[in-house]
């Protein structure tokens, strides 16, 4: 069998993010978690590796890409993708530029491009700058991102911070112009010597554009947005076979680790209709253990399962996420709430949830490593860039939702059951 592209995403939610735009214009997705140990055995037209390489050492996040690239490229892959998020977020020293140039080496690619823009997000790239919304990334709520803060929305800027490589822009005017000045562009700038290239997009119309001129790139890095042209690339189009999944059942919850704007004001937006929600307070793990506390949560929502979908959260503005590290430190707040909240998902499905809402990246990972999900199957859409997936957690079944911080509506967590 042979898989016609090869994905692999820096994080969970990211990995979903992106099979669902894939999903939506006509491809067959599944969604690993981590990189699988046997080859695939169903028919598919693309796989999404997802790793949790974003806030990794860049030279581990490199290791990491680099065997899932093995693995992709074994399984027939015509074309990879290496995926970030819509918001750039990287440190000064990656991961986004060191795993860009070690896949390129890799394929033996001489030339890339870069673009985060998803406008059914509000992220756009115009003149090499990245806008959350009618924001610059350095004005938005992203500046205040405890592990990733992103201060400086000049993309060619922040790329180059971290290539060796010489980074160009391809400008909106050429966008507008059409896949073959594109490609004319992408010509000029590996004359000039530039191997990668910051892409403009504003509107979803220039991620269709854009998308043929990158038909017979070996290696294509971005956010999930430029996804939804490439299937036709490949003679693909949209049909409502690919996102289909078995029927949905048991109790309904929602785990959230998410400290976004857009996370905090979907809790606010549950507690105002009613929902019944249980905060955890990272600072109880200095007095108790983390056994002590899941019990707690289990405790509570077992009898209110019944009565609809429970919320369990961490989330917090910028200056209680402050608090938090002064006390416990950056790395061990993050780390530990992860860690509870995965086993609070384990608990919950073992107290009968088949239907489970996850927000936040880093506290997606930790969720499907403690149900031991190493495969998802990707179905319809609930908000742009949010799929429902499916999987199986002890041959019981469960839908899952893998929801990034940023995105999704204020009312998503009431809005995403009934889509099921």
């Amino acid at each position: 069998m042979s898989i016609l592209l090869g994905c692999i995403a820096d994080d969970f939610t990211g990995a979903t993010d992106l099979a669902n735009n894939l999903v939506r214009n006509g491809m067959r997705v599944s969604q690993t978690i981590g990189i699988p140990k046997d080859p695939l055995n169903i028919e598919l037209d693309a796989v999404v590796v997802a790793l949790k390489s974003r806030n990794l050492e860049p030279e581990e996040a490199v290791t990491q890409s680099l065997e899932a690239l093995e693995y992709l490229l074994s399984q027939g892959a015509q074309q990879i993708f290496f995926k970030y998020c819509s918001t750039f977020d990287s440190t000064p020293r990656g991961n986004i530029g060191p795993v860009t140039e070690a896949l390129m080496a890799a394929l033996g690619a001489d030339f890339t491009i870069a673009t985060p823009a998803f406008p059914d997000n509000g992220r756009s790239v115009f003149k090499g700058y990245l806008f959350v919304g009618d924001q610059l990334l350095s004005e938005s709520g992203m500046r205040d991102h405890p592990l990733t803060p992103m201060t400086d929305a000049n993309l060619v800027r922040v790329m180059q911070a971290q290539c060796q490589h010489q980074v160009g822009l391809i400008e909106y005017q050429h966008i507008l112009a059409g896949a073959d000045a594109i490609s004319s562009s992408m010509d000029r700038l590996k004359a000039s010597n530039k191997k990668i290239a910051i892409v403009d997009a504003v509107t979803n119309d220039d991620l269709y554009r854009i998308a043929p001129a990158l038909k017979d790139l070996p290696l294509i890095t971005g956010g999930s947005g430029i996804a939804i042209g490439l299937p036709a690339n490949f003679g693909l189009s949209a049909h409502p076979a690919s996102s289909k999944l078995p029927p949905a059942g048991g109790y309904q919850a929602i785990v959230s680790g998410s400290c976004s704007q857009a996370t905090n004001l979907q809790v606010e937006s549950f507690q105002n209709l009613g929902g019944a929600t249980y905060s955890v307070n990272p600072l109880d793990l200095t007095e108790k253990s983390v056994e002590q506390l899941v019990g707690e949560v289990l405790a509570w929502a077992e009898p209110r399962l019944l009565l609809g979908p429970v919320l369990v959260y961490s989330s917090a503005g910028p200056d209680r996420v402050k608090e938090v590290q002064a006390q416990l430190g950056v790395q061990a707040a993050g780390s530990s709430i992860e860690s509870l909240l995965g086993l609070v998902a384990k608990g919950l499905v073992a107290l009968g949830v088949g239907q489970l809402l996850v927000a936040g990246g880093e506290t997606s990972g930790a969720c499907v490593k403690a149900l031991g999900i190493d495969q998802m199957q990707i179905g319809q859409q609930i908000d742009p860039g949010v799929p429902w997936c499916y999987a199986e957690v002890h041959d019981k079944p469960l839908h899952l939702a893998l929801k990034s911080g940023n995105f999704g509506a204020p009312d998503f967590f009431t809005n995403a059951f009934s889509k099921l």
